[in-house]
């Protein structure tokens, strides 16, 4: 067959299989008697061989070590492809998620896709200034895509440059929430804890009704976070979180903070003054009663009176004192 035959049912052009014979990878066994090269059907099989070892990405030098060097082994190569084609993939992931990015911030002009690409630049330096400043700066202009705002968020690590985030994201509204839901989920630990953190910054129905699904997360980190915050949006499902942070010496100013703000509700002081009574019991410690005396504090109504009254009688020292304090407050009110 002749080069120009071989070339139409190959798909591989003249050009190329010159060049192929060049290198010594196919030489067609006979010419003809006008002297044009003649491709057999074992030359031909071995060109099909060729296309398809550089269609797995091996260079032609490696090609021809496969086919012609009996010791050759391909683990060593076929693995170092594997390398080489994940981290091409890696790349053009990024690539399509910048792109993606500047999409959704709709450029009317140039100018603002490279006002664009500059904030997200920002955002991924590892100088904490500057992503501090492109997080600040992401809502004056054109702004950075909420995507990349909520991704940034759930991968900082400097307080100071999460704050920033955090208000960048508060100004986007209800925008960011949906991800920040995927953040919630998220395998890695570090990551729920800032999903959380950020959703409790934002204000609003849709913000209060995903910390409200946050209460049932396995983790609890995100579940104390959620409840500090609902006590303090006025959400009742949140006091036994609340009540288990101030027995474990969780944060728990901030829980009895938040207790104290749900009781502002008639309906809801007694229940909860209930619960903290409920604690004082089964063989609470020294130091979990007088935390519970100080929590019933700032809790009204008779139920609270009664149990400080009880522990203004306790064995500890410490409690009975603080639990006497608290009731001569609430006596001069």
């Amino acid at each position: 067959m002749l080069i120009g035959d071989v070339a139409r049912r190959s798909g591989v052009s003249a050009r190329m299989l010159r060049h192929y014979e060049s290198l010594g990878l196919v030489r067609p066994t006979g010419r003809t008697a006008s002297g044009y090269r003649e491709y057999s059907g074992a030359d031909i099989q071995r060109i099909f061989h060729i296309e398809s070892l550089r269609s797995l990405g091996l260079s032609l030098r490696d090609v021809g070590r496969a086919l012609d060097d009996p010791g050759f082994r391909p683990s060593e190569l076929v693995a170092d492809l594997i390398r080489q084609t994940q981290a091409r993939i890696a790349r053009e992931t990024e690539l399509l998620r910048q792109l993606s990015r500047v999409d959704a911030a709709e450029p009317a002009r140039w100018q603002d896709v490279l006002h664009t690409v500059s904030l997200l630049q920002a955002l991924a330096s590892q100088s904490a200034g500057k992503r501090q400043r492109a997080a600040l700066s992401s809502v004056e202009g054109v702004p950075v895509p909420v995507e990349a705002l909520v991704d940034a968020a759930l991968n900082e690590e400097d307080p100071i440059v999460a704050g920033a985030l955090q208000w960048a994201l508060v100004q986007s509204g209800d925008a960011g929430l949906a991800l920040l839901a995927e953040g919630l989920d998220s395998p890695e630990a570090e990551v729920r804890k800032r999903a959380v953190r950020a959703v409790a910054e934002i204000p609003g129905a849709a913000a209060t009704a995903l910390l409200q699904d946050a209460l049932i997360s396995p983790d609890l980190v995100v579940r104390r976070c959620a409840a500090v915050v609902l006590g303090a949006r006025g959400v009742a499902e949140s006091v036994p979180t609340l009540i288990d942070m101030i027995v474990d010496e969780v944060n728990d100013v901030d829980a009895a903070d938040a207790l104290s703000t749900l009781a502002g509700d008639p309906s809801l002081a007694e229940t909860i003054a209930a619960g903290l009574v409920d604690r004082l019991a089964g063989g609470a410690t020294d130091a979990v009663r007088r935390r519970l005396a100080q929590a019933l504090a700032d809790i009204p109504g008779a139920t609270a009176s009664r149990a400080l009254a009880e522990l203004s009688d306790d064995e500890d020292r410490a409690v009975a004192l603080t639990a006497t304090y608290i009731l001569t407050l609430r006596a001069a009110r």
